[in-house]
């Protein structure tokens, strides 16, 4: 038979809860790092109304990275610049995030060399963006014991990258591009696309005269 419900024991869970889901509030909203409260972290330039949501992903190579205004970056986004942390990495910026983007929960862009998004890109849930890959020259050699490659990525403006997408080193993305999710992209993409698969292809164009 079911059991009877204690209403008055019922009671200090609730305030329990409310508590804790207070303080988590709370918590949230004094960890988060903007322009004016910015914490451990110096990044090379960060705009006005961004926001790093709280907890946050691994960050370094900040003075390196520079964030756009009016961005929102998730919980749990990894934004790195550099190999390692505490590299120097000459007077020029390696991350550069546009205004008005928004980088989904779970997201990594790792930028061990130039990354450009452009601004007002949408970024869904764990999307994943590198500048680097292993290398597999030697097929005698680990896969990960040998030195990676790396080039450049440049997502131009007004992109939608859908949930669980990947961007590869070299990918240049053009502007208001839809990536589908799932998509792992390489490679040059056009202008007012949409790509989908792995390796992601153009299944949808717009043109001019057709629309």
């Amino acid at each position: 038979m079911p059991m009877r419900k204690n209403t008055f024991s019922s009671w200090p869970r609730r305030l329990a809860q409310r508590a804790v889901h207070a303080g988590w509030a709370w918590v949230q909203r004094t960890g988060s790092v903007t322009a004016e409260h910015p914490g451990r972290f110096r990044f090379g330039a960060m705009g006005t109304g961004t926001r790093l949501a709280f907890p946050l992903g691994t960050v370094f190579g900040e003075p390196w990275i520079r964030i756009g205004s009016h961005c929102i970056v998730g919980e749990q986004v990894t934004l790195t610049a550099g190999l390692m942390p505490g590299l120097d990495l000459g007077p020029e910026p390696i991350l550069r995030i546009g205004d008005g983007v928004v980088l989904g929960r779970g997201s990594h862009v790792i930028a061990d060399t130039t990354v450009t998004i452009g601004s007002d890109c949408y970024f869904g849930p764990y999307v994943y963006v590198t500048s680097t890959n292993h290398s597999y020259d030697d097929p005698h050699e680990p896969i990960g014991k040998q030195w990676p490659r790396m080039e450049p990525v440049e997502i131009g403006p007004g992109c939608w990258i859908g949930t669980g997408a990947v961007i590869l080193p070299g990918a240049r993305v053009g502007r208001n591009v839809v990536v589908a999710a799932g998509a792992v992209v390489r490679g040059e993409v056009p202008d007012h696309c949409v790509v989908a698969g792995a390796p992601a292809r153009v299944v949808r164009r717009w043109t001019p005269d057709e629309g």
